[in-house]
């Protein structure tokens, strides 16, 4: 990791890079540069990782504005596979973020599937963003080999990026989760979700809801499956999200599923002092 150079992309030879891993990594069409560019004059972001001369990674991100608030819209972060799992994703958020609080943003939001775990792990249990918006079918069908065979879910992250949740790495203490739900293991070892006959779950102080370990290999193994999982944790994803729940944090295990760990919004410190405070 010591060879690894994470820093900002300004020049037009090394967003032709970006280019390149954007169609390695997705197999589609790249954005065309000269939307990237004219994004990054205007108040957006690549921040790039480099082995040596050679781009391994990155992070594209342009600005937003809604209902008042302006903020960072990180569009995309990739990593060349070859280079996974060594924490370059970590080391690019973290300087997207420190530009970020340079350009005077509080807000960066990003999206991601919901049955990603990994993702859902480095989201909120390392850069401690937040969940509490379900988006169904966010980008219509998709043909690429991550999205192919699913609805686009999306989970959007709030990643408050001054406050006190960030800054302090903040998580409840002393929260009694409550687990309704059951997993079963089918006859090729794939876990199937079972739901509780009452939603009284939903007046618990904290919630955790299991999620597949390995998604993509269930879609290739049993694509009804998958389409299951996807179908019945939108349905308990946006109760929770409707009662004022937000995604905090990932339990990992040894087990077939992953829990992700649902807290009440309005416990978790989203401002700094000098801030309004959101609305959900």
């Amino acid at each position: 990791m010591t060879n690894v150079q994470i820093r900002k992309v300004t020049e037009i030879e090394e967003i032709y890079a970006v280019q390149k891993l954007e169609k390695q990594i997705w197999g589609m069409e790249p954005i065309p540069v000269h939307q990237t560019i004219t994004a990054v004059k205007n108040g957006g972001l690549i921040v790039g990782a480099f082995a040596g001369e050679r781009m391994i990674g990155f992070s594209y991100s342009f600005a937003g504005f809604s209902e008042g608030q302006s903020y960072l819209c990180s569009h995309m972060l990739a990593v060349d596979q070859e280079f996974q799992l060594m924490g370059i994703g970590k080391l690019l958020k973290d300087e997207q973020l420190r530009l970020a609080r340079e350009m005077g943003y509080e807000l960066i939001v990003w999206t991601f599937d919901p049955l990603e775990s990994r993702n859902a792990y480095l989201n909120t249990s390392k850069l401690y963003g937040v969940c509490y918006d379900y988006i169904v079918n966010c980008y219509g069908e998709m043909a690429d080999g991550l999205n192919k065979g699913l609805p686009t879910d999306r989970f959007q992250v709030a990643w408050w990026i001054t406050s006190p949740r960030v800054n302090e790495c903040w998580q409840p203490i002393n929260l009694q989760y409550m687990c309704p739900f059951t997993v079963r293991l089918t006859n090729e070892n794939h876990p199937e979700l079972q739901l509780p006959e009452e939603n009284d779950w939903l007046s618990a102080e904290a919630v955790e809801v299991p999620v597949p370990k390995h998604t993509q290999l269930l879609k290739t193994e049993d694509s009804q499956l998958a389409l299951d999982w996807r179908l019945k944790t939108r349905n308990l994803f946006q109760q929770l999200c409707s009662a004022g729940f937000a995604l905090i944090d990932v339990r990992r295990t040894e087990e077939a599923v992953q829990y992700y760990r649902f807290c009440k919004l309005s416990m978790i410190p989203l401002q700094n002092e000098s801030s309004e405070p959101i609305e959900n």
